[in-house]
C-alpha cells in the first residue's frame, strides 16, 4: 500500500514510523512500504518516501529499528509513476508520449530508460545499507515499469517494445542491476500485475509470459496483483465473482510456469480464504492490504485456530476516489495510534487527504526543486 505518511519531504514521520512497528508487533512476516521513489522527479504521491542524498538518515534509522522486531521483515517498494507521475510535483514521462483518457505524458528517450536499471540498483542498496531486510521492485499497478509490459502504454518500436520479451526487457535489466548491488542474499520480490484490465493493456497471457522470463532471473518472490491507476480503469474487484480473492485463478496458472515462490495480492477479507489458496498449493503466501488497516493485529489472529475476520465498511454513494482516501486517512490514524476515535466519512476524508496533499506538494517543490508545469505530448 502507499500509505502517504511521509511528510512532503521524502522521509518518514513518526506516524509511519509507529505504523510498520504495530503491524511487526501484530505479527506480521513482513512490511511493504510502497512507494519508495529512488527519483523526486516522478513520485506517485508526496507522502511518498525517497532514499538518495537528501534523506534524514536519522528518520530511516527510526523506521528501521522499531519495524524490523520480532522476526519480521521491512522492504521498501521501490517505485517510479512514469505517466501516472503526481502532475502537481513532476512533469509525467512513460514508454510512450501519450494524451488519452485524460492522462498526458512525455515518452522516454533511449537514454532516459538505459539510465533506469542504475537508478533502482542505488535505491536498493540504499535500502540494504540502511537495514531494510529486502527489496520489492514495483511493476504493477500501471506504474512505469508495468507501463513498459503494457501495449497500452508502450508503443514504441525500439528493442523495449513489441513482443512481450522486449516489452519485459527493461524489467529483467533492472533485476539484473539490484541484484548486482545487493548481493545474493539480499531478498529481491517483484510486483507484477496479472491484468491491467484495460481494453489494449496487458493480458493474462502475456503476464504467464513476464511470469517466465521471470523465472530465468535472480528474484526471490513474485507478488502477483492487477488493476492500473488509469483514469476510468476498472476496479481490481470488478470480475471476481464471489468476492473472494481476485487474482486466484491466474496465481493457479502462474504456479505451473515458475519455481520462483509466489504471492497473491488483492481481496482476501477472511482467513478460510487466505487458508485455502496457500493450503492448496495456488501460491505460497497472502498478502493484505485494507484487512490489515481494518485490524492491525489480523495475522497474529490469523495464525489462532478461531481466527477472527475484520468488518469491512460498506460506504453509499461514495465519491470517486473516497473509499481509498478513506482507508488512506485510516492508516494515519493507526499510526497515531488514535484508530478508535476515528469517524471520517469517504467525503470528508477524501478532503483532508486531498488538503494534506496539496500542503506535501509545496514542500515537495521546496525540496526537490520540481518546476510545476506539464510537458507536451509529444515531448521526449
Amino acid at each position: 500500500m502507499s500509505d502517504s505518511l511521509g511528510n512532503g519531504e521524502g522521509d518518514p514521520t513518526e506516524a509511519q514510523i509507529r505504523l510498520y512497528e504495530r503491524w511487526a508487533e501484530g505479527g506480521a512476516a513482513v512490511s511493504i512500504i510502497g512507494e519508495v521513489q529512488g527519483d523526486p522527479r516522478y513520485p506517485e504521491k508526496p507522502g511518498n518516501l525517497v532514499f538518495g542524498a537528501h534523506t534524514d538518515q536519522r528518520a530511516i534509522g527510526s523506521l528501521v529499528k522499531r519495524a524490523v522486531i520480532e522476526g519480521a521483515h521491512l522492504w521498501p517498494q521501490l517505485g517510479h509513476a512514469g505517466a501516472l507521475s503526481h502532475p502537481p510535483i513532476s512533469q509525467p514521462k512513460g514508454p510512450s508520449a501519450l494524451d488519452i483518457g485524460g492522462l498526458q505524458c512525455a515518452g522516454m528517450s533511449v537514454e532516459d530508460i538505459q539510465a533506469l536499471p542504475d537508478m533502482y540498483a542505488r535505491t536498493a542498496a540504499y535500502a540494504k545499507d540502511a537495514g531494510f531486510t529486502g527489496v520489492h521492485v514495483h511493476a504493477g499497478h500501471g506504474f512505469l515499469l508495468s507501463q513498459f509490459l503494457s501495449p497500452l502504454f508502450n508503443r514504441r518500436d525500439d528493442g523495449y517494445g513489441g513482443s512481450i520479451e522486449a516489452r519485459c526487457r527493461i524489467v529483467l535489466k533492472v533485476i539484473d542491476e539490484v541484484r548486482r548491488a545487493v548481493g545474493p542474499l539480499f531478498p529481491v520480490g517483484i510486483k507484477i500485475n496479472s491484468t491491467d484490465k484495460l481494453e489494449g493493456g496487458l493480458t493474462e497471457e502475456d503476464a504467464l509470459g513476464v511470469v517466465r522470463l521471470l523465472d530465468q532471473t535472480s528474484v526471490d518472490l513474485i507478488d502477483i496483483s492487477g488493476g492500473t491507476y488509469f483514469p476510468g480503469a476498472k476496479a481490481s474487484s470488478e470480475g471476481s465473482s464471489d468476492g473472494g480473492p481476485y487474482f486466484l485463478e491466474f496465481a493457479r496458472r502462474a504456479k505451473g510456469v515458475t519455481d520462483v515462490p509466489l504471492m497473491l495480492t488483492g481481496g482476501f477479507e477472511r482467513r478460510e480464504q487466505a487458508v485455502d489458496a496457500v493450503s492448496s498449493g495456488a501460491v505460497d503466501m497472502v498478502s493484505l492490504a485494507r484487512a490489515m488497516v481494518l485490524d492491525p493485529r489480523l495475522a497474529e489472529v490469523w495464525l489462532t485456530e478461531e481466527g477472527g475476520d475484520p468488518e469491512f465498511p460498506i460506504f453509499e454513494s461514495p465519491p470517486r476516489g473516497g473509499v481509498t482516501a478513506w482507508y488512506t486517512m485510516r492508516i494515519t490514524a493507526l499510526g497515531e495510534d488514535r484508530e478508535n476515535t476515528f469517524t471520517l466519512a469517504p467525503r470528508s476524508a477524501l478532503r483532508v487527504y486531498e488538503e494534506r496533499d496539496a500542503q506535501r506538494c509545496i514542500r515537495w517543490r521546496k525540496k526537490f526543486r520540481i518546476r510545476q508545469e506539464r510537458p507536451e505530448p509529444g515531448q521526449t
